[in-house]
C-alpha cells in the first residue's frame, strides 16, 4: 500500500487546535485500543460475552470519569479530552465506549454535580479506578422517549425509602455494584438515588439474543420493595433536569466517539481498496469508490469539525443541550452512513469478522437509538428553532 496514505484523516488539520496534552491523552488511549482491544473484540463480539479485565484496564487508562476533580479519583481534565478519549475507545468498539460513558456521564457525572460530600468520597474514587462498575436507571419498559411518565416510585416510609419499579435496556446492569436510578417520590417528583448490589428485593437480569451491541452487557434493573437509606438519596437535585444533564454528558460523548467508529470503517475501507484488484488495477483507482471514499472523508471531516467547536464550548461551559443533541444526532448517523458505505466497498468480505464493519454498524443501530432516538433529537431541534415543542 502507498505509505502516504493517511488512513485516520484530519483532512481540516484540527489537530493543529488541539493542545499537545490532548494529542497525548489520544495517543495512549488510541495504543490500547490498538493492542488491548482491537485483537480480541471480535471474538468477544462473536460469542456475546463481554471482556470485564477491560474494567481495570481502563481505569488505569484514566477513561472513567476523566473530567472528575482528582481529589475524587478523576483525572481533572477538560472536555475535549473526555471526547478524545471517546472517540478513540469507539474506533475499538461501540460497547466498550459505551461502558466507559455510562461510568463517567450517568454515574460518576450524577454524583459529583448531586451527590453529598460522603457519596462522592465513596464511590467516585472506586469508580475512576474501575474496582467496580455503575449502571443508570432512566428508561422503563413501557417509557423510553418520555421519561416524565416514569412508574418507578419511592415512598418515604421515616427511616428510609421504599423503592418498587423497573428500568430497561440498562448498559452494565448485570454486573454493576450501584445504580443511579430516577424515581418518583409520592409528590410526583423525579428524585435520584444509589442502589447497591445486595439490597434486597434489586435484580439484575441480562438482555440476551442481541444483534447490537453484543461486546457491551445490557439488562434491567428490577425493584420489589428495595429499601434505600436516606443517605443514598441524591440531596442536590430534583425533577427531570437532573437526569436531562447527565444524558447532555453522556450525548456529547457518543457526539465524540461515533467519529471514532466511522474512522476505523473508513480507514478499512481505505486500505482495502488499495490492495484489493478487480480487472488488473486496484478498485481505489475506479470513480465509484473514490466516491464514496472521498464522500466519507468529508462527512468524518464535517463532524469532526463539529464536535471540536462544541468540545470548546462546552470547556468554556457555553454548549446548549440543544446544540449536544444536534451533534449526537448528526454524527451518528454521518457514521451509520460511513459504516454502509464502507462495507459495500468490501464487497462480501464486509460482512466478516475479519474486519470490524459489520460490527460497528450493528453496534451503530443502537447508538441511533439510545441517549435519545434520531427522531427525538430532529424534534430537540425542531423545538429550539422553532419554540413549538411537537413531541407533546
Amino acid at each position: 500500500m502507498n505509505s502516504d496514505i493517511k488512513l485516520i484523516p484530519d483532512y481540516f488539520q484540527i489537530d493543529d487546535l488541539l493542545t499537545d496534552e490532548h494529542k497525548l491523552i489520544r495517543q495512549s488511549v488510541r495504543n490500547w485500543v490498538d493492542t488491548r482491544l482491537k485483537p480480541v473484540i471480535d471474538d468477544y463480539s462473536q460469542r456475546h460475552e463481554f471482556p470485564e479485565f477491560m474494567v481495570k484496564e481502563l481505569g488505569e487508562l484514566g477513561a472513567f470519569g476523566p473530567y472528575i476533580p482528582e481529589e475524587y479519583g478523576g483525572a481533572g481534565l477538560d472536555h475535549m479530552s473526555y471526547g478524545l478519549i471517546m472517540q478513540e475507545l469507539e474506533r475499538g468498539d461501540s460497547g466498550i465506549r459505551s461502558t466507559a460513558s455510562v461510568q463517567s456521564s450517568l454515574v460518576m457525572y450524577p454524583i459529583h454535580a448531586f451527590g453529598s460530600e460522603e457519596q462522592k468520597k465513596k464511590y467516585l474514587p472506586g469508580l475512576a479506578k474501575g474496582e467496580f462498575l455503575g449502571a443508570f436507571g432512566l428508561t422503563e419498559p413501557n417509557h423510553g422517549s418520555d421519561p416524565g411518565a416514569m412508574e418507578t416510585k419511592i415512598v418515604d416510609k421515616g427511616d428510609y425509602y421504599l423503592l418498587n419499579g423497573a428500568k430497561m435496556w440498562i448498559t452494565n446492569s448485570p454486573i454493576a455494584e450501584i445504580a443511579i436510578v430516577w424515581a418518583k417520590d409520592e409528590m410526583g417528583k423525579v428524585r435520584g438515588l444509589i442502589v447497591e448490589r445486595g439490597m434486597e428485593g434489586f435484580t439484575t437480569p441480562e438482555t440476551h439474543k442481541k444483534w447490537s451491541l453484543r461486546a457491551s452487557v445490557t439488562g434491567e434493573l428490577v425493584f420489589d420493595n428495595v429499601k434505600i437509606p436516606k443517605e443514598n438519596i441524591l440531596p442536590n437535585i430534583q425533577g427531570l433536569k437532573g437526569p436531562m444533564m447527565c444524558l447532555n454528558s453522556a450525548r456529547y460523548g457518543i457526539a465524540w466517539g461515533v467519529v471514532g467508529a466511522a474512522i476505523d470503517c473508513y480507514s478499512t475501507a481505505l486500505q482495502y481498496s488499495m490492495e484489493r484488484k478487480q480487472f488488473s488495477k486496484p478498485i481505489a483507482s475506479f470513480q465509484l469508490q473514490q466516491k464514496k471514499l472521498a464522500e466519507m472523508v468529508t462527512d468524518i471531516t464535517k463532524a469532526q469539525l463539529m464536535v471540536w467547536r462544541l468540545g470548546s464550548l462546552r470547556n468554556d461551559d457555553q454548549a446548549s443541550p440543544a446544540q449536544i443533541s444536534m451533534a449526537k444526532r448528526n454524527n451518528v448517523e454521518m457514521a451509520l452512513r460511513v459504516a454502509r458505505e464502507s462495507r459495500q466497498v468490501l464487497g462480501a468480505m464486509g460482512i466478516t469478522g475479519d474486519y470490524p464493519i459489520m460490527r460497528h454498524m450493528m453496534n451503530l443501530e443502537s447508538v441511533v437509538t439510545y441517549e435519545g432516538t434520531h427522531d427525538v433529537h430532529l424534534l430537540i431541534t425542531g423545538l429550539d428553532i422553532t419554540g413549538i415543542a411537537a413531541f407533546k
